[in-house]
């Protein structure tokens, strides 16, 4: 792999990402309609604009990775500090997304590894990679740590050493639903909603509590078992789904930033060998 793969790499995540941003309507978070509806224009842009300025950030992981050439203990450090550096641009540059660079930076050096591996191998890998303590990471817990002790919720960090157990998911609901005849927004919707239907979302549960979460996860799974977003069932029961969460202001930011690295490995190239095994 060569410098110029490594920013392959992350121009094809930060696509994900901007992918996942584009698509509407997103219960609880924001979408293109906010340019000119519940929020305003800056806020949706910016989100786009940071969005991109997490390139520098994800092609410096792939390049770590790609030289350290294993999941090891220094690789994981090197990482830590990377995405302390990107989450910092990423604040100058309008804020967000710091749970997608989470999930897209270990994905984008498990990728760097080894570029030729399949999409379960990939996420194997991050799991490896998460596995290791940051050492580096300030001592003062985050938010999503502390509420994942309180509620015994995954989390960031559990999602990522379980191997993105969601972020499987939601490439297999894409597969699904691209196969019943969805359109691709519609298959990335039903992709966002198989995750918000399982996840314990950190974010959630801060605003929301276990009973808000839970209200959002069968809201998810009722538009799933209505069909799902392809059709008018589903259709209806997205729309009612959204002005809920957006009226509730509840916003399930984890799943987003995983339906993200989902995104990411989709638009991954089928080596020879992946479609060999």
């Amino acid at each position: 792999m060569s410098s110029r793969e490594d920013d392959a790499l992350a121009q094809a995540a930060v696509e994900a990402l901007t992918g996942q941003l584009a698509l509407a309507p997103k219960p609880g978070l924001p979408d293109p309609r906010d340019l000119d509806a519940r929020t305003t224009r800056r806020d949706h842009s910016s989100l786009r604009w940071s969005a991109r300025a997490l390139a520098p950030g994800l092609a410096a992981m792939a390049a770590s990775a790609r030289r350290t050439g294993e999941p090891t203990q220094a690789l994981r450090a090197e990482l830590g500090a990377i995405g302390r550096c990107a989450e910092h641009s990423v604040y100058l540059a309008g804020g967000g997304h710091r749970g997608a660079l989470w999930a897209l930076g270990l994905l984008v050096a498990a990728t760097a590894l080894d570029p030729r591996a399949k999409h379960r191998e990939i996420a194997s890998t991050a799991r490896k990679i998460a596995a290791f303590t940051d050492r580096g990471a300030p001592r003062r817990a985050s938010r999503g740590s502390s509420i994942s002790a309180k509620y015994g919720a995954a989390g960031a960090r559990g999602e990522a050493r379980a191997g993105f157990p969601h972020v499987r998911r939601a490439l297999d609901a894409l597969a699904v639903a691209r196969s019943a005849g969805a359109t691709e927004a519609q298959a990335r919707l039903d992709a966002l909603l198989t995750v918000m239907s399982t996840l314990q979302d950190t974010e959630l549960l801060h605003t929301a509590g276990p009973l808000g979460l839970r209200h959002v996860q069968t809201g998810a799974r009722e538009i799933l078992e209505a069909g799902g977003t392809a059709t008018e069932a589903g259709a209806a029961a997205l729309t009612a789904f959204d002005a809920d969460l957006h009226a509730r202001a509840w916003s399930p930011r984890g799943s987003a930033g995983l339906l993200a690295g989902a995104l990411f490995l989709d638009s991954l190239p089928v080596s020879p060998r992946a479609r060999a095994v």
